[in-house]
């Protein structure tokens, strides 16, 4: 059920992190996959890595899924290389730090059109393939701090929580209208990973970690690989009747 032979996976966000070690568990699994991003040469080398690993077909396509054009033009590329895509995972995010107090309306709207449009018109573009072919997985990436809001007061982030709270409100939409062209819509909630955007800010602050293997149960941030496996769930056919749902994996984090 999580062989995704035959299948094609478009990824954001793919130079690093968390999209691009889902990029290669996607290729790992007989998947043809397109990487997405703003960084052209980050994402070549991953698609190089993956090409030579796995023996799957890789291209880079450089985009800012904050803009619509760039996302038009990055979807019509992927069609004309592969002719359809199967699954969507959004995964491009920016985690900007702030209060309402102090956050500029710049820095709000940019966290808000990379975050919650950038998933939107992705699947703006994608959708209308997906719906023609009556099959399509699309995965957004949220975050805990959808549903729970830091504590630590030097690293309040008021619009990442509302963006991937957003997030969520968009899945379920998305879920409800598409089910009926077998098409799924899920969210997955990741705590604290390892990744380029975490290892210079969250993992630096030594009171904060202390913190979080404090409260978390498992008393460890997630590690490089860990969100695979539910990756690779909602993107599969293991998931033909789950729709509409949000999956944490934080460890234990948000348990109440």
């Amino acid at each position: 059920m999580f062989d995704l032979t035959g299948k094609v996976a478009v990824i954001t966000g793919a130079s690093s992190g968390l999209g691009a070690d889902a990029a290669r568990a996607y290729a790992e699994q007989g998947a043809d996959v397109a990487l997405l991003a703003r960084r052209k040469e980050k994402l070549e080398a991953v698609c190089n890595e993956i090409k030579e690993k796995t023996g799957r077909k890789a291209i880079a396509v450089q985009c800012d899924v904050s803009k619509e054009e760039s996302v038009k033009a990055a979807v019509e590329e992927v069609l004309k290389q592969y002719g359809k895509i199967d699954i969507l995972l959004n995964d491009a995010g920016v985690a900007q730090g702030g209060s309402v107090e102090n956050l500029t309306t710049e820095l709000w709207d940019r966290s808000m059109d990379i975050n919650v449009k950038g998933i939107f018109l992705m699947s703006k573009y994608v959708i209308p393939g997906m719906k023609e072919r009556k099959y399509g997985r699309i995965v957004n990436i949220a975050s805990v701090n959808a549903i729970i809001a830091d504590k630590e007061d030097t690293l309040v982030r008021h619009v990442y929580n509302t963006s991937k709270a957003a997030v969520l409100g968009l899945t379920k939409a998305m879920a409800a209208t598409y089910a009926r062209y077998n098409i799924t819509v899920n969210a997955l909630g990741p705590g604290l990973f390892e990744s380029e955007m975490t290892e210079g800010t969250l993992f630096k602050h030594e009171g904060f970690m202390k913190m979080y293997n404090a409260l978390c149960p498992a008393s460890r941030p997630g590690a490089r690989g860990e969100m695979n496996g539910p990756i690779l769930f909602l993107s599969s056919d293991a998931c033909s009747y789950v729709n509409g749902q949000f999956f944490v994996v934080d460890g234990g984090l948000s348990i109440t």
